[in-house]
């Protein structure tokens, strides 16, 4: 069967090794010069700067494709373990190291507030059972709501109606570590006070399999995947854009996708690893969408954004971590200004970025290779992001140098960012979403964008955007999700769209 895959984003490349793996000649579309969608590498003055995810969990869903091809992964990347997970550091100067050492973190703890340490243990036994009938979920397609009925009263059970702070709010009650134990949909692009207390997976997920990191950055780890595609007759177009995905007007399959400069590639299977909102509203006329209208697709709510720093020092700053959550002076606040009030606030918490800490290559000899990442709102509210980039980048540099990089203005050699215009512009991001559908619970399994098209049999998605979600885990369960879908052979394929209607 001939599979086109729009995008080459990791739910891309994972659904496009499991297709080719099975027998289909599968060929990638990407818009840019690289693979890698939102995990594209910059290269700059002699640093290179990984444009988007950096931390890696369940390091097995990387070596199931390896393996699935008769490959190693350690042949393509090489993928190593991290600690501390984070440095979560307050404006009071508490500094909070995670990492999977249960006696160290409870050390923590103890001197942070003693009280807390049965809530912890508490919060863990529940976080672990989530975790034990999450996970099972992450690589299960929701495509009818019996799916959805079936999970139900687990779901109660794990008290998934709840927020992730909820969840841990009941447990704890020092502010510090209500923080550090339920900022990690942020992660996913979610608001802790709004994303379902399933996330709280993520905890044990960590604690269980640890954060990794692929030598040479999460490029390399594009690079080691699309090579393995290649080694085994997949083809990867670069610099070519979808304009449209053609549908057949006797039947409603999709027959192929046309492309900005007026290429064709018929295909008998099309797979978005687009943005789900963009796909359906620019590349599906609106006339073969019963289901998702224009109108159901806007009326979903959508992730946060992001802006993004990119920055090289001519100096090591040895006292920071490979990842740094730095946390600001408010934190529901701002988040409500992120999340619900779509305002860009004058403070800010940062996610600070360092790879230097562990991999030196990443720089030239004595320098540091770094970006720093702001949750902002998508592009619904009033930011004036050709005005405001700039005065906002200055205020994130000031505040780094004042609190945690002294004379940092100093030492800077190269530097470049990125806002929700680039999202929206360059990587084709309804809103300029980072993350596109919002975790939320009414937006989760079966109530998320679909892994297969109601509208289109033959159309199926994989990505941030449909099911699971987002993060490295989520989008490459996607690919395996799809590729599961559409099976080893046409006939499979073609039972499974018949089911679908």
């Amino acid at each position: 069967m001939q599979i086109v895959i729009i995008g080459s984003g990791f739910g891309g490349l994972s659904a496009a090794i499991r297709l080719q793996a099975q027998g289909h000649n599968v060929t990638i579309l990407e818009k840019r010069d690289k693979p890698g969608g939102r995990a594209y590498v910059y290269e700059q003055d002699g640093f290179t700067f990984d444009g988007g995810p950096t931390i890696i969990t369940a390091p097995w869903l990387i070596h199931d494709l390896f393996t699935l091809c008769g490959k190693k992964t350690e042949d393509y990347v090489k993928i190593i373990p991290i600690d501390p997970f984070y440095n979560i550091r307050f404006e009071d100067g508490l500094v909070f190291h995670y990492n999977s050492d249960r006696e160290h973190i409870l050390r923590q703890i103890q001197a942070i507030n003693p009280a807390d340490v049965d809530g912890y243990l508490r919060f863990a036994q529940a976080g672990a059972q989530i975790y034990e009938k999450g996970f099972e979920l992450i690589d299960t397609p929701f495509t009818h709501v019996g799916d959805m009925l079936k999970v139900v009263p687990d779901l109660v059970r794990l008290q998934a109606q709840k927020s992730v702070a909820g969840f841990v709010n009941q447990y704890i009650k020092d502010e510090h570590l209500r923080q550090v134990f339920s900022f990690h949909p942020l992660l996913i692009g979610g608001n802790p006070f709004q994303s379902t207390a399933i996330y709280a997976l993520i905890h044990t997920l960590e604690q269980k399999f640890g954060v990794w990191y692929a030598m040479g950055g999460t490029g390399a780890l594009v690079r080691g995947m699309t090579q393995l595609f290649q080694d085994i007759g997949g083809k990867l177009v670069l610099n070519v854009e979808a304009a449209e995905i053609v549908i057949d007007e006797r039947n409603g399959r999709a027959t192929g996708v046309r492309t900005e400069n007026e290429e064709w590639f018929a295909a008998d299977t099309v797979v978005s690893n687009a943005d789900v909102a963009y796909t359906y509203l620019k590349l599906v006329p609106s006339r073969f969408r019963r289901k998702n209208t224009d109108r159901k697709i806007k009326s979903m709510e959508y992730a946060m954004s992001l802006f993004v720093i990119y920055f090289g020092t001519d100096r090591k700053y040895e006292n920071v971590a490979h990842h740094e959550i730095l946390m600001g002076p408010r934190y529901k606040g701002l988040l409500d200004d992120i999340f619900k009030r779509k305002h860009l606030a004058k403070d800010f918490s940062l996610y600070l970025h360092r790879p230097t800490a562990t991999d030196p290559s990443m720089a030239p000899d004595g320098c540091d290779c770094w970006y720093v990442l702001s949750p902002v709102p998508h592009l619904g509210g009033d930011v004036d992001w050709t005005t405001m980039a700039k005065p906002y980048r200055d205020a994130i540099m000031q505040y780094l140098e004042q609190r945690y990089l002294p004379e940092l203005s100093k030492h800077i050699v190269t530097e470049h960012y990125i806002d929700p215009l680039h999202f929206r512009d360059t990587l084709n991001s309804y809103l300029g979403s980072a993350f596109s559908v919002e975790p939320l619970l009414t937006q989760s399994a079966w109530f998320r964008p679909h892994n297969v098209s109601e509208d289109v049999p033959n159309l199926y998605f994989a990505g941030a955007g449909t099911h699971p979600g987002a993060g490295l885990p989520g989008v490459m369960s996607s690919g395996k999700i799809v590729a599961d879908m559409i099976g080893t052979s046409p006939e499979q394929a073609r039972q499974h769209e018949l089911v679908m209607g």
